[in-house]
C-alpha cells in the first residue's frame, strides 16, 4: 500500500494534471519572480543554499588528490543533475509566499511533513543514482582514453586533456554524454518536485507530467535548460560562491515555471494547506491569460 502511494499518490484513480503551452517570455517572467522571491527571502535562500557551494568546494578538494582529479569536472558538472532536489525547500517557500502564508525560515522544512514525502524521497534517490552513474561513465571515458594511471600532476593533467588528440576526444564525447544525462534529468524533474509539493499525486504521475511538459514545449524547455546551465556555470565562478545567489533564484523560478506549465489543481488534497494565490499574485496572473490548453 505504501509503495502504491509513493507511485500514484493518495487517489485510487489518479487524474493526469493538465499542462499548458509556455513561451520564452514565461521563462523570463519566472526568473523575474524567482528573483523577487529571493529579494524578499534572502536569509532563507542563504540558509538553504550555502551548503551547496561548500559541498562543491569539499568535493573538488577531495578530487584534487591526483587519483580523483579526472572526476573534478564531472563532479562539478553533475551538480546540475541533483539541483532539483537541492532546491526542494525553496519551492516550498515560494509556494507559501504565493499563497499568502507565513514563509519564515522554519517553513522550508515543511517538506518533511508533506503527504508526498515518500515520492519526493524516491525521486531524490533516483536523481542521486543518475548522478553516481554519470560519475562512473565519466571515469570509464577517461580510462578509455588515458588508461588507469593517475595523472602525474595538475599541469600534466591539463596538458593531456587540452593539448592532445585523446584529450579533445574525451572533451567532445564527455560533453555529448553529459548532455544526454542533463536532458534526462530535465525531462523527469523540471516540474516533478514542485508538483509533489503542490499535490499528492505520486512519483510516477509527477515524472510523467514533467515529461509531458517537456514534450509539449520542447523549444521552450530546451531554452530553460540552457539558461539553467549558463547560470550554474556563472555561479560556479569563482569557487562555486556565486551559487549562493544562482541556486535560490533558480529554485524559486522553477516553482513559478511549474505554475505556468501546469493547470492548478481543481480539488486540493485535504491534508494540504490552502494553495490559493494571494491577492498580490492573483493580480499578476489574470485567468484570461491562461486558458486551458489540452
Amino acid at each position: 500500500m505504501a509503495a502504491s502511494h509513493i507511485l500514484v499518490g493518495a487517489s485510487a484513480n489518479p487524474v493526469r494534471p493538465v499542462i499548458r503551452r509556455i513561451t520564452p517570455s514565461d521563462l523570463l517572467q519566472s526568473l523575474a519572480r524567482g528573483l523577487d522571491d529571493f529579494a524578499a527571502m534572502p536569509s532563507h535562500a542563504i540558509f538553504l543554499c550555502v551548503i551547496y557551494p561548500l559541498l562543491g568546494l569539499l568535493l573538488i578538494a577531495v578530487a584534487l588528490g591526483y587519483t580523483m582529479l579526472p572526476l573534478a569536472f564531472p563532479i562539478a558538472a553533475g551538480f546540475a543533475l541533483i539541483g532539483p532536489l537541492a532546491a526542494i525547500g525553496l519551492y516550498e517557500l515560494s509556494r507559501r509566499r504565493e499563497a499568502g502564508l507565513d514563509s519564515s525560515t522554519g517553513h522550508a522544512l515543511d517538506v518533511l511533513h508533506s503527504p508526498s514525502l515518500g515520492a519526493i524521497v524516491a525521486l531524490g534517490v533516483l536523481l542521486m543514482a543518475i548522478f553516481l552513474i554519470w560519475l562512473a561513465v565519466a571515469d570509464a571515458l577517461y580510462i578509455a582514453y588515458f588508461g588507469y594511471a593517475a595523472p602525474a600532476s595538475i599541469p600534466r593533467f591539463l596538458h593531456d586533456v587540452f593539448t592532445t588528440a585523446p584529450g579533445w576526444h574525451l572533451i567532445i564525447v564527455g560533453t555529448g554524454v553529459g548532455f544526454l544525462f542533463a536532458v534526462l534529468v530535465l525531462a523527469i524533474s523540471v516540474v516533478s518536485f514542485p508538483l509533489l509539493l503542490d499535490r499528492d499525486v505520486g512519483a510516477a504521475v509527477a515524472v510523467l507530467t514533467s515529461i509531458r511538459v517537456v514534450l509539449a514545449n520542447p523549444v521552450t524547455m530546451a531554452l530553460w535548460g540552457l539558461i539553467v546551465v549558463a547560470l550554474l556555470v556563472m555561479g560556479s565562478i569563482p569557487f562555486f560562491l556565486g551559487l549562493t545567489v544562482v541556486m535560490p533564484v533558480l529554485g524559486h523560478a522553477t516553482w513559478h515555471l511549474y505554475r505556468k506549465a501546469v493547470e492548478p489543481d481543481p480539488a486540493p488534497h485535504p491534508d494540504y494547506e490552502p494553495r490559493q494565490r494571494s491577492p498580490r499574485y492573483a493580480a499578476d496572473f489574470p485567468a484570461a491569460l491562461f486558458p486551458t490548453r489540452r
